[in-house]
């Protein structure tokens, strides 16, 4: 359970690096670097994966929802 934990946080923190670099890349406007569609690409494939895990987390019982407050 503290592996999926773990492992959904390293993934918003690369999704958060890679949000900074394209970032970073639009503020230099350099023709010669790395396109900034890589960065959002890789950006909105960790957030599908992220989603991904956190759905079979929850059906198979590794992770569990919060309760209702009522």
């Amino acid at each position: 359970m503290v592996v999926i934990k773990l492992l959904i946080g390293g993934l918003i923190l690369f999704m958060l690096f890679n949000l900074f670099r394209a970032m970073m890349l639009m503020l230099k406007n350099d023709p010669n670097q790395a396109p900034m569609s890589k960065y959002i690409g890789r950006r909105v494939l960790t957030s599908a994966i992220i989603i991904g895990l956190i759905l079979v987390a929850v059906a198979t019982g590794l992770i569990s929802p919060n309760p209702p407050p009522y």
